[in-house]
């Protein structure tokens, strides 16, 4: 398991500075708050500035230059643990997901945020919605997800 967790990209440049757009930002604003610390393509870099620009997007400046499409990441254990009930993406991406009653469906391939709630999208393509209702169990040490049945249609 890889030690760090990509908290967005770098996009396209804003402005003349060195700031850029972070695509796919994490939601949690203290990760590009200036002061953090992060890694840019891997190596060390610190938050200079951070802004929001127009239709909300995140402007951040960096320390030093970095090239475009660069991963930025924060160490693993460097994430507060999540409430009760919540996960993180990479927590859930790879598990096992199953029917009540034992159908498998496949495994988690990624997260996706929709306008009413998050989605899981499975390596087959079939998507299910992240709310109680469909997600029954979700259990990290055992690798799986339950879900109930109707959600996934006929199989």
């Amino acid at each position: 398991m890889k030690d760090t967790v990509v908290v967005g990209r770098v996009g396209r440049p804003h402005g003349l500075d060195g700031s850029f757009v972070v695509e796919d930002a994490s939601e949690a604003p203290e990760r590009f708050a200036a002061g953090a610390e992060l890694l840019a393509a891997g190596e060390p870099a610190k938050v200079v500035a951070s802004k929001r620009a127009g239709q909300g997007r995140l402007v951040v400046k960096l320390d030093r230059r970095v090239e475009r499409g660069a991963a930025l990441e924060v160490p693993r254990d460097a994430l507060p643990e999540p409430a009760a009930g919540e996960w993180y993406v990479f927590q859930l991406v790879g598990l096992s997901v199953e029917e009540d009653g034992g159908r498998v469906l496949g495994k988690v391939a990624d997260v996706e945020p929709w306008p009413a709630n998050d989605v899981l999208v499975l390596d087959g393509g079939a998507m299910l919605p992240l709310v109680d209702a469909c997600v029954l169990q979700v259990d990290l040490d055992a690798g799986r997800i339950v879900v109930a049945q109707g959600f996934a249609g006929p199989g």
